[in-house]
């Protein structure tokens, strides 16, 4: 594997956001892509906010190793059986990263509209300072980070086919989102790769 830029961390402070940039060339990105949209059970996500329940435009489907579960947004989510497909992606992230993960959750935004407000990642059930691996794939969609304290902001465009590793202290430092956009009018498919406490 040659990289065209060597990765390097794109926060100045307080936690690592390692950008690989495309791990998976264009073919196999592509048929990835459509492997993803046909063959994942995806679901609208329901989430409770301010004591509602609410449904997300946003699709989801979450894949974990027996007896792991995972709570977000006041909704418990049990994982669903790995499928061969995931578990040769997860193998390819873990080589890159380093990493083992035990966990994904897989989003599905079906044009820029949909998107993600600014949050961090470190529900209890996250093994604190592990490594969180998104992999990209579909429309380039800016992806910002947002320092807790001083607002600093760091933007990226997540290419088709890119992979961005979060680890170290960020989660407790940094929030990060996914911007909406009129401009997209394409799909974009998130993989984020987990471990989480058995």
């Amino acid at each position: 594997m040659s990289f065209l830029f060597e990765p390097e961390n794109l926060l100045p402070y307080d936690g690592i956001a390692i950008y690989h940039g495309v791990v998976f060339n264009e073919q196999e990105a592509n048929g990835i892509y459509k492997d993803l949209l046909d063959t994942i059970p995806w679901k609208q996500d329901e989430v409770v906010m301010f004591g509602k329940k609410i449904i997300t435009k946003r699709k989801v489907a979450w894949y974990a190793d027996a007896g792991i579960s995972y709570t977000y947004a006041g909704v418990k989510k049990s994982g669903l059986e790995w499928t061969s497909a995931l578990l040769g992606i997860k193998q390819k992230v873990e080589a890159m990263t380093g990493a083992k993960y035990n966990a994904c959750l897989l989003n599905l935004y079906h044009e820029g509209e949909e998107g993600m407000g600014w949050h961090q990642d470190n529900e209890k059930e996250i093994v604190e300072a592990s490594s969180i691996a998104s992999l990209s794939f579909g429309a380039v969609r800016k992806f910002a980070f947002k320092h807790a304290k001083t607002n600093e902001r760091v933007d990226i465009e997540l290419a088709h086919g890119s992979l961005l590793d979060m680890k170290g202290a960020i989660q407790a430092h940094w929030y990060h989102s996914l911007p909406k956009t009129t401009r997209v009018k394409q799909m974009r498919i998130n993989l984020t790769f987990r471990l989480m406490h058995a």
